[in-house]
């Protein structure tokens, strides 16, 4: 089962968090794996990771945020596969602000990559997919159906991932081209670490078990257990899905009073 052989993936934001869970645990089920990555460091040490045991990974430093530099890559990802099976539009950015503290460049930074990025990446990739169909899988969030505190542009973002998705499932059901959204509450990721160290220093431990705490389950995700749903509504077992926003959240959306 979740047999991803012969599958070639393209995954965005794969040099960290749950970018590099999802790669490591496609790579390890076969797929051959690209990388579009602004972080090279990151990125080239998730291609090392998954070499050291298979051979089937690949990196291209990419602003998904430009339109041409995706066609590009893109092209180069078909020139050297047998064409595309799997999108993971994981890439992404956050901020922190109330609708009067978002600047306008806070604004259109955020939406050139959450929102402009799943399309231009997704744009280029279809034309590649219609033939054989394929998956498309969106990195949405909770917060584009939970009000949080403080997220403005990010949940504005993320709410148009959503509507993205179910837009590119309607559109190319008759190419068999599956797409779906996953959106996870907190996921304990290096991004996580880097904000509690800037905004709560000295206290990261503490507001780490706070915000730990706002889940109902207890503790903040982990990006495999992200890696794992990905898996699967990318696998041909989810071949009856599509259309479909999945919240992966340890009960925020649904238990907390």
């Amino acid at each position: 089962m979740f047999n991803l052989n012969n599958k070639t993936s393209i995954i965005t934001g794969g040099g960290s968090g749950i970018g590099k869970a999802i790669s490591l645990l496609f790579a390890k089920q076969g797929s051959n794996v690209f990388i579009l990555d602004l972080d090279e460091v990151g990125a080239t040490n998730t291609i090392e990771e998954i070499r050291s045991e298979q051979n089937n990974a690949t990196f291209f430093k990419c602003n998904v945020g430009s339109e041409d530099e995706v066609e590009s890559v893109i092209s180069k990802i078909v020139a050297q596969s047998r064409g595309i099976d799997i999108v993971v539009n994981n890439a992404g950015i956050a901020h922190v602000g109330t609708l009067e503290s978002t600047s306008p460049s806070d604004l259109e930074r955020l939406f050139a990559v959450n929102v402009k990025g799943v399309f231009h990446v997704a744009k280029a990739a279809i034309p590649h997919m219609k033939e054989k169909g394929g998956s498309i899988l969106n990195m949405a969030s909770i917060a584009s159906t939970v009000g949080i505190p403080d997220r403005f542009a990010y949940s504005m973002t993320k709410g148009a991932v959503v509507g993205m998705t179910l837009s590119i499932a309607k559109d190319y059901l008759k190419y068999n081209i599956r797409c779906n959204c996953i959106s996870p509450a907190r996921v304990h990721t290096p991004f996580v670490d880097g904000f509690l160290a800037k905004n709560y220093p000295g206290r990261e431990e503490e507001m780490f078990k706070k915000l730990s705490a706002t889940q109902p389950i207890g503790r903040m995700g982990r990006p495999d257990e992200i890696a794992y749903l990905a898996l699967y509504l990318c696998s041909d077992e989810a071949s009856f899905i599509t259309g479909c926003d999945y919240p992966i959240d340890g009960g925020f959306s649904k238990l907390n009073n």
